[in-house]
């Protein structure tokens, strides 16, 4: 599931950040980064909060249903700049993992997959629309206030340095 979204009205950050020489708006992403990727981490937590909400410990037989596999594998990860133009991307995704279970070999995507959107056999249970709902605002509002204490420690020491 792919999820794109702009934040409006912080046209003085985008502003500031213009304003910044190039030594700080660089390829690895400057305050910019840091930033995203805090945000993207509040969702993050979420997903792995809701997960671990729906897994359970061990089965009426006493056969252990989940490894923590699944739970492990929610990564926030930089993406490549958004097509025609330059940019930072975060992405919250399930590192694909391998394993065996009951003889054969399964995937933590598929694994997730099914239980995001259900099979014939299991219905959906979401994860990670929910934890998007749940917690888009409080990351928009984490990255936006990170990246602005980034720009002000920025400028500050710009400011001492022309001084």
């Amino acid at each position: 599931m792919k999820v794109e979204f702009s934040i409006l009205g912080i046209d003085n950050v985008i502003n500031a950040l213009k304003s910044l020489p190039p030594s700080v708006v660089s390829k690895r992403g400057g305050p910019v980064r840091f930033a995203l990727r805090k945000g993207a981490t509040v969702i993050a937590k979420q997903e792995r909060l809701n997960l671990q909400a729906q897994l359970k410990g061990v089965s009426d037989e006493g056969e252990k249903i989940s490894t923590g596999l699944l739970l492990k594998s929610i990564i926030v990860s930089r993406g490549k700049p958004p097509t025609g133009g330059n940019g930072e991307r975060y992405l919250i995704r399930i590192k694909n993992k391998r394993y065996e279970r009951a003889g054969k070999y399964v995937s933590t995507l598929k694994t997730a997959q099914i239980k995001e959107y259900g099979s014939v056999n299991q219905p959906p249970s979401s994860f990670i629309r929910s934890a998007f709902n749940a917690k888009a605002t409080e990351a928009i509002f984490v990255t936006r206030d990170d990246l602005l204490k980034r720009i002000d420690k920025i400028a500050s020491q710009l400011l001492r340095g022309a001084k």
